[in-house]
């Protein structure tokens, strides 16, 4: 079992910037890929970005691609999501989540990722 906490998130206004981190205790959290989705107030959680366990391999949305970076440092446990030329509607609460298979299979479905974070909320203001 993994233990997932997300942070960084806040209030900033559109173009701006902002970095999240989402740090991993519990098992090796080498083993897995990972990703980030959001869900914003009425919609559904829907997929963000995906990295493999190496770091080599990344995936995004259509809706973020060229604004949006995935990372991750495995020796701190970590995956961030570096957020830049935020619009108002990246409005959200931003989760990190494992890919329960451990390897990236490719999926961007909510539903093949596990062991949920609490979520970090991001407004963008126009």
């Amino acid at each position: 079992q993994v233990r997932l906490v997300e942070s960084g998130g806040g209030l900033v206004q559109a173009g701006g910037s902002l970095r999240l981190s989402c740090a991993a205790s519990g098992r090796t959290f080498t083993y897995y890929a990972m990703g980030w989705f959001r869900q914003a107030p009425g919609k559904e959680r829907e997929f963000v970005a995906a990295i493999s366990r190496s770091g080599g391999s990344t995936s995004y949305a259509d809706s973020v691609k060229g604004r949006f970076t995935i990372s991750r440092d495995n020796a701190k446990n970590t995956v961030y999501l570096q957020m830049n030329s935020l619009k108002p509607e990246d409005t959200a609460v931003y989760y990190c989540a494992v890919s329960n298979v451990g390897y990236y299979s490719g999926s961007n479905y909510p539903g093949d990722f596990g062991s949920w974070g609490p979520g970090t909320q991001v407004t963008v203001s126009s």
